[in-house]
């Protein structure tokens, strides 16, 4: 179940073909860091270890995996064996290191060290919903959104997407449904919020654990502040921290719609992964549905 919900809209859903997709990204699949990579990108199964299909369909959508790995060499490391380094030959050949045979010892050292090196990976989810018209990437940052979007058209060659383009301004609605304690159906107010100063971006507010119609908040809006992020619970059924953006951040499916969805007695992996693949779409695509109405994300601007 993803964690983060990052949206892109789709031009072109109609265009997207499932066999093709699945032959283009094997073009460009994952493979670990050789001895002197400091990275390796590429597309991953969704499923893990237990397929080496690279797409994933079902319920409308296809899911996607991508896998970043990247050797952990700290700078702070290089410099100390760069500084060791030098400070040998200087000794050795009494004679002063200049800045570009540093720059060649330096290219050295990290040759040297990089086979060495622990690697790290990561991996970033996402799932193109053909029936919404939607792309939704599991990703904390914007930059890791970007970096699956900008993958996907290095391996298409073209991929026409875009970030939500609201007509209604997502920090003035979510100020106005705490000011006022009134949320359009199906939406309520959590417990969390973070209050920008409208004349300065750097001061913030951060709430937690707190009733949003409490006077303290409202104080911070008389001064002018504005809602950069809100707590929502939608429909009793996901829980999630709403951003300026559109971004959902903190995703939390109620436990009571897992249990209810999924059989008890599902051991098959791939099994559970459709069922749970089909909760997560069918939920997101209702509440983005909502979304694109209340703030117009549908319009062309």
């Amino acid at each position: 179940m993803f964690k983060n919900a990052r949206l892109f809209r789709l031009e072109e859903p109609s265009a997207v073909d499932a066999e093709d997709l699945e032959n283009r990204l094997s073009e460009r699949r994952f493979h670990p860091c050789g001895p002197l990579q400091t990275a390796s990108m590429g597309w991953f199964p969704p499923l893990g270890g237990q397929t080496e299909a690279l797409t994933h369909t079902g319920n409308g959508c296809i899911a996607l995996c991508v896998r970043r790995q990247e050797r952990l060499l700290p700078s702070s490391v290089v410099a100390e064996a760069l500084d060791e380094r030098v400070a040998d030959i200087e000794e050795r050949e009494a004679r002063s290191i200049g800045r570009r045979e540093r720059r060649y010892l330096r290219d050295e050292v990290l040759m040297d060290m990089l086979p060495r090196a622990f690697t790290r990976s990561r991996q970033i989810r996402a799932y193109l919903d053909l029936v919404g018209g939607w792309m939704v990437v599991d990703a904390a940052s914007e930059k890791g959104a970007e970096e699956l979007v900008e993958l996907l058209r290095e391996t298409l060659g073209s991929f026409r997407v875009r970030p939500p383009r609201p007509l209604h301004e997502p920090t003035a609605l979510m100020t106005q449904w705490i000011a006022t304690g009134g949320t359009p159906d199906g939406l309520e107010l959590g417990d969390a919020c973070e209050l920008r100063d409208r004349s300065d971006e750097r001061a913030l507010v951060r709430c937690s654990g707190q009733d949003l119609g409490a006077e303290e908040i409202a104080t911070h809006l008389r001064a002018g502040k504005e809602v950069a992020k809100l707590a929502i619970r939608w429909q009793g059924h996901l829980e999630f921290l709403l951003q300026e953006d559109l971004a959902l951040k903190r995703l939390r499916f109620a436990d009571a719609l897992l249990d209810e969805a999924l059989e008890p007695d599902i051991e098959d992996d791939a099994a559970r992964f459709d069922a749970e693949l089909a909760i997560m779409v069918l939920e997101l695509r209702a509440l983005i549905e909502q979304l694109e109405s209340v703030f117009a994300m549908s319009g062309e601007t």
